[in-house]
């Protein structure tokens, strides 16, 4: 069994609902996986490249964990993507840090699946939206996984039986799918 690095990125994770559940489960089990928090690593957004590269080094696969926030990332995530991924060592005729790595994300999106769709209120899956993610990991030689949506639990909902019920059932559907994609 390889180690996977979840690489957690939620800029207020105390007040987040599925997320937070996702990285308590995932923390359940150390000896599977790392769940990494970008925010509390970096509270003043300085990453520290050599730790980061380090730690991404010492697992065998890779999976960014974030809120969908406008079509992307918080930004955190990206800058770390920006100082991170560097030439020489995720890409270039020297950069093999990632090449063969099961790279993949998983997503929190507040809005229902059916708005992710063509004629939908956004009009282009989380797939389409996500797509420089993809592009960005193969370029660097990664093995890409299928992407992990979890729909729902909108922030100006209620949280009732119901929605905690579907916050169970997408965290046992998030641990089911890292098994299966990320052995």
């Amino acid at each position: 069994m390889n180690k996977i690095l979840i690489l957690l990125a939620h800029p207020d994770l105390a007040h987040s609902t599925i997320n937070r559940r996702w990285a308590d489960e995932l923390s359940g089990s150390p000896e599977r996986f790392t769940v990494h928090d970008l925010y509390r690593a970096c509270p003043d957004s300085r990453i520290d490249v050599q730790r980061e590269q380090a730690l991404v080094e010492s697992h065998a696969h890779l999976v960014l964990q974030f809120p969908v926030y406008w079509f992307s990332s918080p930004p955190l995530l990206k800058q770390w993507q920006d100082e991170v991924l560097t030439y020489g060592w995720a890409y270039g005729s020297t950069g093999h840090a990632l090449k063969g790595r099961k790279v993949g994300i998983a997503v929190s999106a507040g809005t229902p699946a059916n708005d992710y769709q063509a004629g939908g209120a956004i009009g282009h899956t989380v797939a389409e939206a996500l797509l420089s993610f993809r592009l960005a990991f193969e370029y660097c030689g990664a093995d890409w996984q299928p992407l992990f949506v979890f729909h729902g639990i909108d922030s100006n909902a209620g949280y009732d039986a119901a929605a905690r019920q579907a916050v169970e059932e997408g965290t046992a559907h998030y641990v089911r799918h890292l098994e299966r994609y990320f052995p």
